[in-house]
């Protein structure tokens, strides 16, 4: 992997949060019961399309494997990247809806990019398939430059961490 990490990773995902209090947006989830509070002090920069902390009240957690554009024969789809994350996000989200949670249960994602720079040029496009496919509930997030992932064709990959309540 490269050095280069992006703590505002979803610097890359456009929209901007707009939680800027202690106890801002808690989305319920799938599960009922408690809900993931998202956490973005008011001193520090305000997120874009990631909040600085997620705190989960107690329940299941669901560790879900880095997904890539893989399809279901196994081959890499997408000629760029927003095509690649939205195929990564779609398995990332059905991965975790076979665990019983929702995009809403999301609280931790790494997203790998092989060309953070690429990344980040599209950033108002992974911003608007972000939307489409989970909403406005951003976990807590961070882009990881890679020199390369698993499958070589690969141009990101979508870790996460989900609790399911």
């Amino acid at each position: 992997m490269s050095a280069e990490s992006g703590t505002s990773a979803g610097a890359g995902m456009g929209a901007q949060n707009g939680e800027r209090g202690a106890a801002a947006d808690t989305g319920a989830g799938a599960g009922g019961g408690g809900e993931l509070e998202r956490i973005n002090p008011p001193h520090l920069a305000p997120p874009t399309g990631f909040s600085h902390a997620v705190r989960a009240a107690p329940g299941t957690m669901v560790f879900l494997a880095g997904q890539t554009a893989l399809d279901g024969s196994g081959r890499i789809v997408g000629d760029g990247i927003v095509e690649q994350f939205e195929r990564a996000l779609t398995n990332l989200l059905d991965v975790a809806a076979a665990s019983g949670a929702g995009p809403s249960d999301l609280a931790k994602l790494t997203v790998f990019a092989v060309d953070v720079a690429d990344y980040r040029r599209h950033a108002r496009d992974l911003g608007a398939v972000w939307k489409r496919l989970v909403g406005g509930a951003y976990p807590a997030m961070a882009v990881i430059g890679a020199t390369r992932l698993w499958d070589e064709t690969a141009l990101v990959e979508i870790e996460g961490i989900a609790v399911v309540r």
